[in-house]
């Protein structure tokens, strides 16, 4: 058997460099000349042969992450894939990008998050209607791996999504706290009266002891927003203020700077394989792109988008020195004045 001409750190570097594009076709078209140069195959055959496992990212992330300080947050995006009729794990989620229901692959991030920036650890890809699995089972399982892993993070924080009594008693039984938000509806005890609606109850800006039924004493905290609404954010950390529940706040919306940058830097929504396999293949090497990302904006300041431009604009300066090697046989003409 002949050995692979392309392997995963081939195809990672490419995501890295390429402004838009991502097929094999576009991967075989910008290879170096060479003897052994890789056609469009290679790289379709590449992300049918790997392994389809999450092993890999962690493997970088690791030596990035201390696991005894800074925030786990659980959240999840919809890659969007409008006109992919044909291919594997797409299914009608959510978006809060288009504020409504849309076609896309649904991934389930865990990352590891200090002031600045989001480093993914772990991630699952809902596919409920093939393998019977919930994001909420990916949740607790994504969480067990990483107790095993060494963490012992600061919070973990999720979206009211994630707020399930089931979810709240496994980080209970890790002893970890918690950080969320919940909704109006859920059924609390603020004074020993008999349990109603949180948003029935007489919650302060600044924090309010409350039993939370089924689970036990919590601290919710009311959000008043712009818009005249109003938002309840819960933790089992008692002792939390009012300026650390804000200070937290802004940490977890790293995650959200992180679900923005995998889809405009790394080309996680852009593959059109068909495969469930070729496409849980590209986006474990999208993560690792952002993984060297953050990496090189660590060692040098270089921001992400920095770094990408970097990476075109010899390119650019090549073609400005002589737009004729590209445009030939048009005629540079400039205009009189």
């Amino acid at each position: 058997m002949n050995e692979p001409k392309v392997w995963d750190l081939d195809y990672i570097n490419f995501l890295l460099a390429t402004p838009r594009v991502v097929s094999a076709t576009e991967a075989e078209r910008v290879q170096p000349e060479e003897p052994r140069r890789a056609a469009h195959d290679a790289f379709t055959r590449l992300l049918h042969r790997l392994e389809p496992d999450t092993t890999p990212l962690w493997r970088e992330a690791e030596f990035l992450v201390d696991r005894t300080r800074g925030l786990l947050v659980i959240d999840d995006s919809t890659l969007d894939k409008p006109y992919s009729y044909d291919i594997a794990l797409v299914h009608r989620h959510w978006s809060g990008k288009h504020r409504r229901v849309v076609s896309g692959i649904n991934l389930v991030s865990l990352v590891w998050s200090d002031d600045t920036h989001a480093l993914p650890c772990d991630y699952r890809l809902f596919d409920a209607p093939n393998d019977g699995l919930t994001k909420n089972d990916h949740f607790r399982a994504m969480l067990e791996t990483a107790r095993k892993r060494g963490f012992t993070p600061e919070y973990v924080c999720f979206d009211n999504w994630y707020s399930s009594l089931e979810n709240l008693k496994l980080l209970r039984s890790f002893d970890w706290l918690w950080l969320t938000r919940l909704q109006g509806n859920r059924q609390v005890n603020p004074d020993g009266r008999g349990n109603r609606a949180l948003e029935d109850c007489d919650i302060r800006n600044v924090g309010t002891r409350v039993h939370l039924k089924g689970y036990g004493f919590i601290l919710v905290f009311r959000i008043d927003t712009p818009d005249g609404d109003t938002e309840y954010c819960a933790t089992n950390d008692l002792l939390m203020t009012m300026d650390s529940r804000t200070r937290n706040a802004r940490r977890i919306w790293t995650i959200e700077t992180y679900h923005r940058d995998i889809k405009q830097f790394c080309g996680i929504e852009r593959c059109m394989v068909r495969s469930e396999r070729g496409q849980r293949n590209h986006i474990g090497c999208a993560l690792r792109t952002y993984v060297r990302l953050i990496w090189h904006e660590w060692q040098t300041g270089s921001t992400r988008f920095a770094t990408k431009l970097n990476i075109i604009r010899p390119a650019l300066q090549q073609f400005l020195s002589d737009p004729s090697a590209v445009l030939r046989g048009f005629p540079q003409v400039r205009m009189a004045r």
